[in-house]
């Protein structure tokens, strides 16, 4: 599998960079987990956006769902006509309330440009060669950490969390830990979210072997972070960057 950041920031995007959007690839097949503010056109960097295979968004959060409108322009306008529907796989309720803020042309378009399947905890899904698991964490509202597998090795997602036993659940053993690093120390708690040292306490005792930080508000310093990350965990720390890949072989 590779794993290629689109956007790493949390709630606003820094000069340069986008909100929540990752892209795993394997065997041909492209999934897009998540999909902020700028991912878009961060993704047409890397593949025609009209070639995904599926859309995974973790929960109801504007900085992780942005984009699903300009995603709806590439596939309802595409310049050889109107893409097939794309598997759209989110939380309950959520697709509705992303139509809400559309008149009724524009809500049928979106309506139109995805084929909706809400997640059940736990239940995998198949694309491809690629299989992805929702797994229930701790967010305002329903949120989801998704579990990517391909031939036996294995990313989890964690998406936005606070640290406790259900992300440590969803991450458990995991390949490559993708974990949201959203609060600097001294707000610590602030939020449901976690710090750096909380992704590599979850990392180390799920016995990842690399974290990579994601989801950072852009005023954190990111040279900062992963030293505090590098201090609890033992194997290899990296702090996203837009279109930074990494193989998960």
């Amino acid at each position: 599998m590779r794993l290629t950041v689109l956007g790493s920031a949390a709630s606003y995007p820094g000069a340069g960079r986008a909100c929540a959007g990752h892209l795993v690839q394997h065997g041909g097949t492209s999934v897009l987990l998540d999909c902020g503010n700028g991912v878009i056109s961060n993704l047409g960097r890397v593949i025609d956006p009209t070639h995904l295979a599926a859309l995974f968004v973790s929960h109801g959060h504007i900085d992780h769902f942005a984009d699903v409108y300009a995603l709806q322009s590439a596939l309802r306008y595409a310049p050889t006509g109107p893409m097939p529907p794309l598997p759209l796989h989110l939380p309950a309720g959520l697709f509705g309330r992303m139509q809400a803020v559309l008149g009724g042309h524009a809500a049928d378009e979106l309506a139109n440009a995805f084929q909706v399947h809400e997640f059940e905890a736990g239940r995998s899904v198949e694309v491809g060669p690629l299989r992805v698991t929702p797994r229930r964490v701790e967010h305002a509202g329903e949120a989801y950490a998704l579990v990517a597998e391909a031939e036996g090795r294995s990313m989890c997602y964690t998406s936005d969390t606070k640290p406790g036993e259900a992300v440590l659940e969803a991450a458990r053993g995991a390949d490559l830990l993708l974990a949201e690093a959203t609060m600097p120390p001294e707000y610590a708690g602030r939020a449901p979210h976690m710090t750096p040292a909380e992704a590599a306490m979850l990392a180390r005792d799920a016995g990842a072997g690399t974290l990579v930080l994601t989801h950072l508000w852009p005023t954190v310093d990111r040279q900062r972070a992963r030293a505090e990350a590098a201090d609890i965990f033992d194997g290899q720390v990296a702090v996203a960057d837009e279109m930074d890949t990494f193989d998960i072989d």
